[in-house]
């Protein structure tokens, strides 16, 4: 879907807005991409809850939006959903974290 068309729809749900995430994220590498970029918060966010060092806190929303990114920008080519839907796209995030980890999202 294309920049257009994410402000075009106005989505006041998350059932509703998951669908249009999924859309956004079609390409394996850039789901790929989001899997390593969440994945390295969750160790830099453990990091923190061991040494309460906020270094670690910060590499963890460091690593989670970049490898994110270089998923949208370079893989998918599209705007990422953060910027429309802060909140929709944070928890939908870990939503499809959760189905690549349990291998309950299909392999686009």
């Amino acid at each position: 879907m294309s920049e257009a068309n994410t402000s075009a729809k106005k989505y006041t749900s998350l059932k509703e807005f998951f669908p249009f995430y999924l859309s956004e994220h079609s390409h394996p590498l850039n789901r790929a991409l989001h899997f390593i970029g969440s994945s390295f918060a969750l160790g830099f966010l453990l990091g923190f809850l061991s040494t309460h060092s906020l270094w670690n806190l910060l590499a963890a929303l460091i690593s989670g939006y970049f490898f994110a990114w270089i998923g949208h920008f370079l893989v998918e080519h599209n705007r990422p959903a953060t910027f429309t839907y802060p909140f929709y796209s944070f928890i939908s995030d870990w939503i499809m974290y959760a189905k690549m980890l349990t291998g309950r999202i299909p392999k686009t």
